[in-house]
């Protein structure tokens, strides 16, 4: 059950949803961003969060999501590819004072957005976002969805030091269930059932388990189970991509103002990059005195 998400669907009914469960995957990220306990567990929601969204992915590439404002935690992003690779940061202010209980508005600050990136390897990046009037993640995602898609969600996630646990619930797009009528009573019901889980169960049942105890009288049928792993994107070659798009003249003042080696840190993972004079010269295939 560790760092795996289920996605099942109720036979008889328009009705989708997945549930997922993150623990190794989520110390990882966790390894890599030194926060304070309240700011650590919004972060796990944020990435189990992600990582219901990415389900609904119909093409290869990655999903992006964001809150951004003007409190103590400015940043807070995580992001899930196609393949089920997770990463995600958060942002604390310098001489932030976290309070133990501060919610997610408190802590994101005035001004607050959310944005949902969907970014697919061939084709358009799409972006919605919407203000965050609510006080907690799950209540500004169904806030997104009912003015962005339109698509009737519901979240329940729970996050505690070392597992985060969620359920999604969504109506089906185009709500083809021949007694339309059913399936609203069938959502009112999945809705009624979903609330009653508790964080234990979240954190400690077995999906299969957790299905049939929350759900059982509407039949819910597992569609398959991905494996969710902490992995960064970063690499040498994405850092010397970005150098390139700089610039010749840029970058051989930036070589210059740093002392003769360009060191570029991945805020993901905290690996670090070093690119000396001979690197910048293959990149360029130029030796800076060829630059005016």
């Amino acid at each position: 059950m560790s760092d795996q998400l289920e996605r099942f669907i109720f036979s008889h009914h328009d009705i989708r949803g997945q549930v997922v469960t993150l623990s190794d995957a989520y110390r990882e990220v966790l390894e890599n961003n030194q926060l304070p306990q309240p700011v650590a567990e919004l972060l796990g929601e944020f990435l189990a969060a992600a990582c219901l969204l990415s389900t609904t992915l119909k093409f290869e590439g990655l999903l992006n999501l964001q809150a951004r404002g003007e409190g103590d935690v400015p940043l807070i992003m995580a992001e899930c590819t196609h393949h089920s690779d997770l990463r995600g940061i958060a942002r604390v202010a310098e001489e932030a004072q976290i309070d133990e209980g501060a919610t997610l508005r408190q802590l994101i600050g005035k001004r607050a957005a959310l944005a949902i990136t969907v970014e697919p390897e061939d084709g358009e990046r799409y972006q919605g976002i919407v203000p965050m009037e609510k006080e907690s993640l799950a209540e500004c995602l169904e806030d997104y969805f009912t003015q962005s898609e339109q698509l009737a969600t519901r979240f329940w996630i729970e996050s505690r030091p070392d597992t985060v646990g969620g359920i999604m619930l969504q109506v089906l797009p185009g709500n083809n269930a021949a007694n339309a009528e059913e399936n609203e009573d069938a959502w009112e019901t999945a809705q009624h059932l979903a609330e009653t889980v508790t964080a234990e169960e979240l954190h400690e049942l077995p999906h299969d388990q957790l299905l049939t105890r929350l759900f059982h009288q509407l039949k819910p049928a597992q569609l398959g189970t991905a494996n969710i792993r902490f992995k960064c994107s970063c690499s040498r070659e994405r850092s010397a991509r970005a150098l390139i798009s700089l610039g010749p003249e840029e970058v051989y003042q930036l070589l210059e103002e740093q002392g003769g080696e360009i060191t570029a840190d991945c805020q993901f993972c905290n690996n670090r990059y070093r690119f000396d004079g001979d690197d910048i010269e293959a990149l360029f295939n130029a030796p800076p005195h060829t630059l005016h």
